[in-house]
């Protein structure tokens, strides 16, 4: 379904005194015939203004473009507490597919995959009618979408057989979109308005859509230092992005796994799809298979998104 913002330049005047000027100022909306009566009150009400006496916009113009999460508008999660409305789910695939040789970061090998018994074989072993394929796989635990653990970065972490499923399955996420910004840099200003503590902070880049050629690492977008130290602050529990690296490949102190990992929270790369999610609402899953000693391994990542229908009646 095609989700629509409005832009405007807005001024807002206080019946306390005072004004407030806003140029080029962006929110979702709820389709693209929105007036301008609904576009000042939500402008309104995702500021949290108070003693409003007036609001003119100027300049306002309605687009398709993926909802950003504007506090109060039709992405906004709160919708699930309200009366009258079931809410049913359904699953957003978020990993990309694993294949022989395919590249998921430059120099690094692909898997290898190769037959234990094929099925021609297997026929010899079995009842007539009866058979089954098993197959080796080589591979590195940075292929495909990955979690890293802890102990990734740290001799002393949690490898991925401690991890506590509570920090891996079935979590709260919040989506942030930095996809067309001018800037790779998924910085603090990106992050500092949405809700994140005890979430799945899933980073929406764009990244993915140069899976598989040698673009992906090219300019990759990316998790800063300080992005990583306010989320460790505000206590996210999982941190996910769809590039090839949460941090600046270019960057070999790599801040933001150093600081992520260190505080216990999980990262998971190389995610795709998350152009399906709503802005807050959906509920994340990426857990790897409990190895000991091991620090990266793939997931089947995926989310389960709400849709809510009104009762008959409403």
């Amino acid at each position: 379904m095609t989700e629509y913002r409005a832009e405007f330049d807005a001024e807002v005047s206080f019946s306390n005194g005072g004004r407030l000027t806003a140029q080029g100022f962006r929110i979702d909306v709820a389709g693209p015939n929105v007036g301008e009566d609904e576009i000042a009150a939500l402008f309104v009400a995702s500021l949290g203004l108070l003693m409003v006496d007036r609001v003119e916009l100027r300049r306002t113009t309605v687009y398709p473009e993926a909802h950003k999460g504007t506090r109060r508008g039709p992405s906004d999660a709160s919708w699930a507490a309200l009366p009258g409305a079931e809410t049913t789910w359904h699953l957003v695939e978020l990993s990309h597919v694993i294949k022989a040789d395919m590249v998921t970061y430059p120099g690094l090998p692909g898997p290898v995959i190769t037959p234990y018994l094929t099925r021609e074989a297997s026929r010899a072993v079995y009842s007539p009618g009866t058979e089954f394929a098993m197959d080796w796989v080589k591979m590195l635990g940075n292929t495909g979408t990955y979690l890293d653990s802890p102990y990734h970065r740290y001799d002393d972490g949690n490898d991925l057989a401690s991890l506590p499923l509570s920090s891996l399955a079935d979590l709260p996420a919040v989506v942030v979109r930095t996809i067309g910004a001018n800037s790779r840099q998924v910085d603090l200003g990106a992050l500092a308005a949405h809700e994140v503590s005890d979430r799945a902070v899933l980073l929406h880049t764009g990244g993915d859509k140069h899976w598989g050629t040698p673009e992906y690492a090219t300019d990759a977008p990316y998790l800063t230092e300080a992005g990583a130290r306010f989320l460790v602050e505000q206590g996210a529990r999982l941190v996910g992005i769809d590039s090839v690296n949460i941090d600046d490949i270019a960057d070999g102190r790599r801040p933001a796994h150093s600081l992520l990992l260190a505080a216990g929270i999980a990262v998971v790369e190389h995610l795709t799809g998350l152009e399906a999610l709503p802005p807050s609402g959906a509920r994340f899953t990426a857990a790897p298979p409990r190895m000991a000693g091991f620090g990266t391994f793939p997931v089947r990542a995926y989310a389960s998104v709400p849709v809510r229908r009104h009762a008959a009646g409403d």
